[in-house]
């Protein structure tokens, strides 16, 4: 996917798995809510007049044209966010056009994280900052061995699923 910059926000140090481009940057402390407030906040200062996209590790069957067509430039105007939500009620990617680290702070902060209610809270977050919000499709974000097998269902050509068919699975986990 093309990027002006790439950015981990990382809690420790980055293995031999992370690929070349990418900027490592320590992660704060707090709570789920604190830290991707504070990963918007990095890039703002980083990039002050570059829109950002924050994308959870634990969607690993996400496709790059998924968000090629939506982030592209000629889509950006009048798109102040944008929002993937999560089967699950969450979401596994928010991207601000203009971030700053107080209006990531006032989106994000107080939000409950890792709840079926936590995608619905931040877009009245978003609705209430008036921001203008495309909405990109859902996907299952990884938290068992069940949404993994969903997730590479999902994606069924993706090197997850390739990954996830060649592990020996129990046959009540492999469906």
């Amino acid at each position: 996917m093309p990027a002006g910059r790439r950015l981990l926000v990382l809690d420790g140090e980055p293995g031999a798995w992370l690929p070349q481009g990418w900027e490592v940057l320590p992660q704060c402390g707090g709570g789920l809510d604190r830290r991707i407030a504070d990963a918007f906040g990095h890039a703002a200062r980083l990039a002050p007049h570059a829109p950002a996209l924050l994308v959870g590790m634990d969607t690993p069957h996400l496709d790059a044209a998924a968000l090629a067509e939506p982030l592209a430039a000629a889509r950006r105007p009048g798109v102040d966010a944008w929002y993937g939500p999560a089967t699950d009620g969450g979401f596994w990617a928010l991207g601000l056009a203009r971030p700053t680290a107080a209006l990531a702070a006032r989106l994000l902060h107080g939000v409950p994280m890792s709840t079926p209610g936590t995608g619905a809270a931040l877009l009245r977050r978003l609705a209430e900052a008036g921001l203008a919000v495309h909405h990109l499709p859902p996907l299952t974000d990884v938290d068992t061995c069940e949404d993994a097998v969903r997730a590479a269902a999902e994606a069924p050509g993706s090197r997850f699923a390739a990954r996830l068919g060649a592990l020996d699975l129990a046959p009540e986990v492999a469906g």
